[in-house]
C-alpha cells in the first residue's frame, strides 16, 4: 500500500514524517492501523498543547500560588450531626428518590484505565474485588445500578465511558456475561479520545513501534468531548435525563446513584455537586475541594506546599479538608451550555517515562524515573469555576471511600475488601445478626443496598460462622 498523498503532505507541513518510519516493511492491517492512528491526529490541537508545555513552569507557579488563597469550599453540606441535620437529609433522600423514580438520572461510569498498577493487564473493571466471590468491579457497579433501578420502578441510563485500550476488551466482557444483570438497552459506550505522547524535548509526536503512535487517553475530563461527540448528550437529553451522577470505576463502596446526594443537588439548584470526605492527614495525596476569590474548585496535592496542607483553622481543625471523591452529579443543561459555548475544559501536562522508537529505529525503554514524554489531560472537575452553583456535600469515608488504587497498602485491593467485609458486617449486626469474628459474609448489592434493606431480609439472631455470599 503507497501512502496517500494527503496523508505525506499533512506530515510535512506539521514536521511529523518520521511518523512513517518502517512503512514499507509494514503488514498492510498495520499500514492502516497507522493510517486510521494518523487521521484521527487533530494537528491543530497538537501545535496548541505544544505551546502549552512551555508555560508549565509558569503555570505551575501560578497554581501555588493561587493556592495561598485557597479556603474551606462554600456552599457545604455536612454529615449530619443533629436531629435537624438527619431530618434535612431524609428530605433530601426523599427528594432524591423521586428524581430516580421519575427517570429523570442516568449514571456515568469513567472505566479507560487499565490495572497497570495492580498489576493487572486488563480493563481495571475487570479486576477481581468481591472478598468472597471474587466478583470484579464491574460486576459490583453493575449490580448497584440495577438494584437501584429496581427500587425506584424506572431504569437508569448505565454509560460507560471506555478508551482506546480499554474499549473493545470492556464491550466483550459485558456481552459474554449477559450485561452484569442490566438490559443490554439500558447500557451505552462510548470512547474518550486519544491524544499522541510528544518528545519530552521537540515538538515530535512519538511512535511506540513502527506503525504504532504511542498514545494515552485524554483524561477524565474528556468525558465532555465525548459525550458531545457520541451524540450521548443529546440523546439522553431526549429520553427525559436532567441529571448524571458521575463515578469512578475504582471504588466499589461509592453509593450509585445516592439518593440523598441527589436530592441535595436538587434543592441547591445546582449545576454540580461534589462529595467529599475528610482527609486522612494533611499530607495525603489526594486533591482538595477549595474556594478561591469565591469560586469552587479543585486544588491538587501537588500544588500544596507542606505549610499549606498543616494549614488550621482557628478551631484547630484542618483548614483544607475536603478531599476528592471523583464523585459528582452534573446537571445535564449546564454540560450542554458548556458544549453551545464552546468552553474546552484546559488541559494539563504530565511528565512521564514513557517508551518509544528513535530516529535510528530502536525501542528506547525509559527507567520509571527517566521521563521522556509529555502527555496531556483534561480533568472534569475543571467545570466547576463555570458552574452558578457548586455544592459540596461531605460523605462517611469509612463507608463511600475505599478506591482500589494500589498494588499493595493504602488503597489496594486488600483495604477495599476489608472495608466491604466490615460495611457487611456492621449491616448484618445492626439487624441483631450474630456474626462470628472470623466470619466472611459478603453482601451482593442484588441482595441490599443498605442496612435497612439486609433487615428486612435477614431475622434478628441469625448466626453467620463461616464464608458466605448473601
Amino acid at each position: 500500500m503507497q501512502v496517500p498523498t494527503a496523508v505525506r503532505e499533512q506530515l510535512a507541513n506539521h514536521s511529523q514524517e518520521h511518523l512513517l518510519y518502517g512503512w514499507d516493511t509494514l503488514p498492510d492491517a498495520d499500514q492502516q492501523v497507522l493510517l486510521d492512528q494518523i487521521a484521527e491526529v487533530d494537528f491543530d490541537l497538537m501545535r496548541q498543547l505544544f505551546a502549552l508545555r512551555s508555560d508549565k513552569h509558569a503555570a505551575k507557579e501560578s497554581a501555588a500560588t493561587r493556592a495561598d488563597r485557597a479556603e474551606p469550599p462554600s456552599p457545604l453540606v455536612r454529615l449530619p450531626d443533629s436531629p435537624e441535620d438527619r431530618r434535612r437529609w431524609q428530605t433530601a433522600d426523599q427528594a432524591g428518590t423521586e428524581l430516580l423514580q421519575q427517570g429523570k438520572v442516568a449514571c456515568i461510569l469513567v472505566a479507560g484505565g487499565q490495572g497497570a498498577r495492580l498489576g493487572f493487564d486488563p480493563p481495571k473493571g475487570m479486576f477481581p474485588i468481591g472478598p468472597v466471590s471474587e466478583r470484579t468491579l464491574f460486576d459490583w457497579l453493575c449490580g448497584q445500578v440495577a438494584a437501584r433501578a429496581n427500587r425506584a420502578g424506572a431504569e437508569i441510563p448505565y454509560l460507560i465511558m471506555t478508551s482506546e485500550a480499554t474499549d473493545a476488551d470492556t464491550k466483550r466482557y459485558f456481552r459474554e456475561r449477559d450485561f452484569l444483570g442490566l438490559d443490554a438497552d439500558q447500557v451505552y459506550f462510548f470512547r474518550q479520545r486519544s491524544l499522541p505522547a510528544v518528545d519530552d524535548k521537540h515538538p515530535r509526536l512519538l511512535l511506540d513501534r513502527p506503525g504504532r503512535l504511542s498514545t494515552s487517553p485524554d483524561g477524565h475530563g474528556g468525558m465532555l468531548h465525548a459525550l458531545h461527540t457520541s451524540g450521548l448528550l443529546e440523546q439522553m437529553a431526549d429520553q427525559g435525563i436532567e441529571h448524571f451522577y458521575y463515578h469512578q470505576v475504582d471504588n466499589p463502596t461509592a453509593i450509585v446513584c445516592d439518593p440523598a446526594f441527589l436530592g441535595l443537588h436538587l434543592q441547591y439548584n445546582a449545576d454540580v455537586t461534589t462529595k467529599v470526605v475528610a482527609k486522612a492527614f494533611p499530607k495525603e495525596k489526594m486533591g482538595v475541594v477549595t474556594s478561591i476569590d469565591g469560586c469552587c474548585e479543585i486544588t491538587e496535592y501537588s500544588d500544596l506546599s507542606d505549610a499549606q496542607m498543616a494549614a488550621t483553622l482557628p478551631d484547630g481543625t484542618l483548614k483544607l479538608w475536603a478531599g476528592n471523591t471523583a464523585i459528582h452529579v452534573f446537571r445535564l443543561g449546564f454540560l450542554q451550555s458548556l458544549v453551545d459555548r464552546r468552553i474546552e475544559l484546559p488541559f494539563h501536562v504530565a511528565h512521564k517515562p514513557v517508551p518509544f522508537l528513535n530516529a535510528q529505529g530502536q525501542r528506547i525503554e525509559p527507567g520509571p524515573t527517566e521521563n521522556t514524554a509529555h502527555k496531556f489531560e483534561q480533568f472534569i472537575f475543571d467545570v466547576l469555576p463555570d458552574a452558578a452553583v457548586a455544592l459540596v456535600v461531605e460523605g462517611d469515608r469509612a463507608r463511600e471511600f475505599n478506591p482500589v488504587k494500589n498494588k499493595d497498602g493504602n488503597d489496594s485491593p486488600e483495604t477495599c475488601r476489608s472495608a466491604l467485609l466490615r460495611i457487611h458486617r456492621e449491616w448484618l449486626t445492626a439487624t441483631g445478626a450474630d456474626v462470628h469474628e472470623a466470619a466472611r459474609v459478603e453482601i451482593s448489592p442484588g441482595f441490599a443496598l443498605d442496612a435497612e434493606e439486609v433487615a428486612r431480609k435477614i431475622p434478628a439472631g441469625e448466626k453467620f460462622t463461616g464464608n458466605v455470599v448473601l
